[in-house]
């Protein structure tokens, strides 16, 4: 058998090769991550006429050009979790730490672990596209948060309370009031130098051309708030340029969000098993892509209890001697990306409170005194089962 390791970093990775007794056939040596280094490697080891292991961490995008080359040759390889190669590597008394001597330390374990190592094999297309796409759309929210908060900083400064009349309930940034009535007026001193009558006229233009109803009311409240606040940025042109750009970072950014969720959706509405996550309670028409996408293919996970590990959603047992203990907490050792959706599923069923065994589940917990999110994430568990077991029933039958 010939152990290899690689240790990937940003476009070039470094190889170790050793034989079935530990013999070195290739100190470690540096390949970039073009064809032609690829390529020599997969000439090099096909060369050997042995069986041939491949490992390799999964590091973020770094490593998926030399994966896809060594997949597509159709060469073993197996994908392990940089945790696990630390923890493996803790053995050594001098902890040294380089690319080479990395490289060394996978293909020792490979060569080790040979028995044990799981070959990689690629997800169904779709899969690997909702995956991808739903990281974009974490990063899409997670920019619209930001310019969120920035926005909301700025207004306190120039428009302090706005936020409390006109709240921002629609999801189309083209018809959303409160983005309208920042561009148009952008601080509370033009409403004030345009006088009580000028501004309700203008408002009342600016609300029937989005389609508000009951805009009367709301005009003089705000009319009776910049007349009653205090500004600490005026009509300067530092903060008009400020205001402006960060509303069209945030129109941008929802935008941007909303049409990677129309294409998760069109892709998850193909799979089998979309149906059914969209029926369970708590999962609507933006978390059910979201769950799939991060579950990837639920065939790959042997249990239930094996999807919540993955999700870092269990509470690994603990034991010595005479002592077990009975109050773990969750590994987190898992998808983040996984447990928050399953944490937003909670939220809506906290929310409509439907006659839901999740739901009730969770009060239970709640009433038995556990903390909220200690009975929220009682409630995944029992969520991600319910998924795992309704989801296979479709590939059984």
């Amino acid at each position: 058998m010939i152990a290899v390791g690689i240790d990937v970093s940003k476009s070039k990775s470094t190889v170790a090769i050793l034989n079935s007794d530990g013999e070195i056939l290739a100190k470690p040596y540096d390949i970039h991550h073009v064809e032609s280094d690829i390529d020599n490697l997969i000439t090099y080891l096909r060369s050997l006429h042995d069986d041939v292991k491949i490992v390799m961490e999964a590091t973020g995008h770094y490593h998926l050009p030399v994966l896809k080359k060594l997949h597509n040759a159709d060469l073993f390889i197996c994908v392990m979790n940089p945790y696990l190669m630390k923890k493996y590597g803790d053995n050594e008394i001098r902890r040294g730490k380089t690319d080479k001597k990395d490289a060394m330390r996978m293909a020792f374990y490979a060569l080790e672990k040979s028995y044990s190592l799981t070959r990689y094999s690629s997800l169904e297309q779709k899969y690997l596209d909702l995956k991808f796409l739903s990281r974009q759309y974490n990063q899409r929210v997670s920019t619209k948060v930001k310019n969120r908060i920035y926005l909301g900083n700025l207004l306190d400064e120039t428009m302090p309370g706005i936020e409390n009349i006109l709240m921002s309930k629609t999801i189309n940034p083209e018809n959303n009031m409160l983005y309208k009535f920042i561009e148009k007026y952008h601080n509370f001193d033009t409403i004030k130098s345009m006088g009580q009558k000028k501004f309700l006229n203008s408002y009342a233009k600016l609300a029937e051309k989005i389609g508000c109803r009951n805009y009367q009311r709301k005009a003089l409240q705000i009319y009776e708030l910049a007349s009653d606040s205090i500004t600490t940025r005026g009509s300067d042109p530092y903060t008009m340029l400020s205001i402006e750009q960060c509303l069209t970072l945030l129109k941008q950014s929802e935008i941007a969000a909303k049409a990677t969720m129309v294409q998760m959706q069109s892709i998850a509405q193909t799979l089998p098993e979309y149906s059914t996550v969209r029926a369970m309670n708590g999962v609507g028409d933006n978390l059910a892509p979201r769950l799939i996408a991060e579950i990837g293919d639920v065939r790959r996970f042997t249990s239930g209890k094996a999807l919540n590990a993955f999700a870092g959603n269990d509470a690994p047992p603990f034991q010595s001697g005479q002592y077990e203990s009975t109050n773990r907490h969750i590994s987190k050792r898992g998808a983040p990306a996984l447990r928050k959706a399953c944490y937003e599923v909670m939220q809506c069923l906290k929310m409509h409170k439907p006659d839901d065994p999740v739901y009730l589940f969770m009060i239970k917990k709640e009433d038995e005194g556990k903390p909220l999110n200690v009975a929220k994430m009682a409630a995944v568990n029992k969520f991600l089962r319910i998924y795992y077991a309704r989801v296979m029933e479709i590939y059984k039958s």
